[in-house]
């Protein structure tokens, strides 16, 4: 192997871009715990698991059915 590599003529690869998006979103601290926990579990990382966790929802075509009470939220998931 070289010790140094010349790159100077290299071309950056257009597909990364489209490969993952970087975004903020903000999680309650007992969802981010939930999945770090499974993350050590199963040995992924928990950003992983999580964007694993999506993208099986959205292969599934997933929807929530949300049901708002007097002074508490609920949160049902259809089957």
């Amino acid at each position: 192997m070289r010790d140094e590599y010349d790159f100077s003529a290299s071309v950056e690869n257009p597909y990364t871009k489209k490969l993952k998006k970087q975004i903020t979103i903000r999680l309650e601290e007992g969802v981010v715990d939930y999945f770090k926990d499974l993350a050590e579990d199963v040995g992924i990382p928990y950003q992983s698991l999580i964007n694993l966790y999506l993208q099986d929802c959205v292969r599934a075509q997933r929807k929530l059915s949300l049901e708002w009470t007097s002074k508490e939220h609920a949160v049902n998931r259809e089957p």
